[in-house]
């Protein structure tokens, strides 16, 4: 099966409601992207419900430093794609850890302006790599687990002494290699692979991103007499050569302070970002807050206009009822009775419509009486005649009593 056809299928599957523009963007990134790859899989919301949403999982190739590192990310797509922004993860491997940033919180989750501010006119899945690949040239969302945080360190070499040592000094300092301190840039220098390599190169340390420390933090150490045999000369201080005790307890705080301003820089950067992702969630929560305000007081607007909807009908039921109980108390109403004027002209003009509307119906009935051949033509012609001539002479008389009364013709 192609990829076109595997994609409109899981599309199809997961119900989606725009299956041909999500197939179209999906299938351009993957031309230009090789090693994202589409599927089909379950994915849980915050709110605990789960749904079977289409995803592209993968590699994508970021450039930092002059190097190209496979940065491994998944894309969550909506049912409702492309009018709503992906949700898109890192993914690091089992040898890799989540460096959290601005952009990467601790659980691998993306935000970026673009996915924020997400305009399906002009956004698309290909837009949103790209995007992705810039900031992550600028700020590597992960780096590679550290094997063994700090190196072995060799013990300085020197010769049992013939005499006793100075506490503290039992057990000689260790030398700091240089190759133990982390490099300038946070990446080591791995050759450049491409996207098509099957296992990525290494990611930066976890110190990546921080200033090095001092390559030599310690004081100069000469060789010592001691290796020789020799007792040491009186008055010879550390120009003389030889380590005292101030020198190895100087050297023991300045690793320590090195290690501690280590540790205390990561901490702040991850504490750092954490702040920065809950402000953000503080801020959706605070939106969110004054939308659902607004909505409640909709409602309650709405609640009020109903209550006194129901009170308006509920007294006109009354009133209905009431007429009703008076309708059938009193006794039947004769409508010729009921059907009266306020003035003579206005009594005459109604007996003169009641009077042309009757000549009108006896008129279509003599018709009737001779098509069935109840009567015959010289007979229904004499009626018709004379029949005709009153109703002439009536609308004539109504048409006179309109214009005294002064209404439309």
């Amino acid at each position: 099966m192609g990829e076109v056809a595997k994609i409109k299928k899981f599309l199809a599957e997961a119900r989606y409601h725009h299956q041909e523009a999500t197939s179209v963007d999906m299938v351009n990134v993957m031309k230009q992207y090789k090693g994202l790859v589409s599927n089909l899989e379950p994915y849980v919301f915050n709110d605990g419900t789960c749904r079977k949403l289409t995803n592209l999982s993968g590699t994508i190739p970021v450039r930092y430093k002059g190097n190209t590192y496979n940065i491994p990310v998944r894309l969550w797509l909506m049912d409702t794609h492309p009018y709503n922004s992906p949700i898109c993860y890192v993914a690091p491997t089992a040898d890799m850890c989540i460096k959290v940033s601005k952009f990467v919180d601790h659980n691998g989750k993306v935000y970026l302006p673009y996915l924020h501010e997400w305009d399906a006119s002009k956004a698309n899945l290909l837009g949103l790599v790209q995007v992705m690949i810039t900031v992550f040239g600028e700020q590597p969302p992960v780096y590679t687990k550290s094997k063994a945080p700090y190196p072995t360190q060799q013990a300085m070499p020197t010769a049992s002494p013939p005499y006793p040592v100075y506490p503290g000094a039992a057990t000689p300092y260790p030398a700091m290699p240089s190759q133990a301190m982390p490099q300038p840039g946070g990446f080591p220098p791995y050759p450049s692979m491409a996207s098509e390599t099957p296992y990525p190169p290494a990611y930066p340390p976890a110190s990546s991103g921080y200033p090095p420390p001092q390559q030599t933090p310690y004081p100069p150490m000469q060789p010592s007499p001691m290796a020789s045999g020799y007792p040491p000369q009186a008055g010879v201080g550390a120009g003389g050569g030889t380590i005292t005790e101030e020198h190895i307890r100087a050297s023991l705080l300045s690793a320590v302070e090195d290690k501690l301003r280590r540790r205390l820089r990561e901490q702040f950067s991850q504490g750092t970002a954490e702040l920065e992702t809950l402000r953000r969630t503080n801020l959706e929560l605070v939106q969110g807050k004054s939308k659902l305000e607004g909505l409640v007081g909709r409602l309650d607007k709405d609640c009020a206009e109903l209550d006194k909807a129901i009170a308006t009908l509920e007294e006109k039921e009354a009133e209905l009822e009431k007429g009703l109980g008076k309708l059938s108390s009193e006794e039947p109403i004769d409508i010729d009775e009921a059907v009266t004027t306020t003035a003579p002209l206005y009594r005459q003009l109604l007996n003169a419509f009641a009077e042309e509307s009757a000549i009108e119906d006896v008129i279509y009935y003599l018709g009737e009486a001779l098509r069935r051949g109840r009567i015959d033509l010289d007979a229904f012609l004499k009626q018709v005649r004379a029949l005709s001539r009153k109703q002439f002479m009536l609308r004539a008389l109504m048409n006179r009593c309109r214009q005294k009364a002064g209404l439309a013709g």
